[in-house]
C-alpha cells in the first residue's frame, strides 16, 4: 500500500499475527484498507494510520487542517522533510528488520568468501533481485 512511484509504504500496518497477505482493497471514501491474509482473516486498517478515527471537534478539525496547510506550505524545509519522513515502527517489526539485515549481511559476506576461494568465474555475481527468481515462464 504505497504510491505506485515509491518503493515503500508512508504508513506500517502490524499485527502480531499477521500472515502473508494476499490481497488489499481500499473502501470507496479510501480511509479504510481491507486485507486478507493467508491465516483466513479479513482486516480491516485505518487508511491514514495516524488519523483518529471518531469526528473531532470543530475546533480539533479547524486544528488539523491549520497543520496540514503549515506542512504543506513548508515542505520543502529540511526540518519539515525529517519530521514528515518518520515513522514509528512497532518493536516486532524493528527486530525483524535488524535480524534479517545481519541474516542478509552473513550470507553475504559468506557468498564473498565462497567467491574469493573460487576459481575466478567459477560462481558468477547474481544481483539480489534475480536470487528470488525460480523461473520465468515464457
Amino acid at each position: 500500500i504505497f504510491p505506485y512511484n515509491q518503493g515503500h509504504s508512508r504508513e506500517v500496518y502490524h499485527g502480531k499475527r499477521m500472515q502473508r497477505i494476499w490481497s488489499v482493497l481500499f473502501s470507496g471514501d479510501a480511509k479504510w484498507v481491507l486485507s486478507a491474509s493467508d491465516d483466513f482473516n479479513i482486516r480491516l486498517w485505518k487508511a491514514r494510520a495516524s488519523e483518529a478515527v471518531k469526528p473531532g471537534l470543530p475546533r480539533e478539525q479547524r486544528r488539523r487542517d491549520y497543520e496540514a496547510k503549515l506542512k504543506e506550505r513548508f515542505k520543502e524545509t529540511p526540518e519539515v522533510k525529517r519530521i514528515a519522513r518518520h515513522r514509528h515502527l512497532p518493536k516486532a517489526v524493528l527486530k525483524a528488520s535488524r535480524l534479517k539485515g545481519i541474516i542478509k549481511s552473513s550470507k553475504k559476506r559468506k557468498e564473498d568468501n565462497v567467491r574469493r576461494h573460487s576459481k575466478p568465474g567459477a560462481l558468477p555475481h547474481v544481483p539480489e533481485r534475480k536470487k528470488g527468481i525460480v523461473k520465468i515462464l515464457t
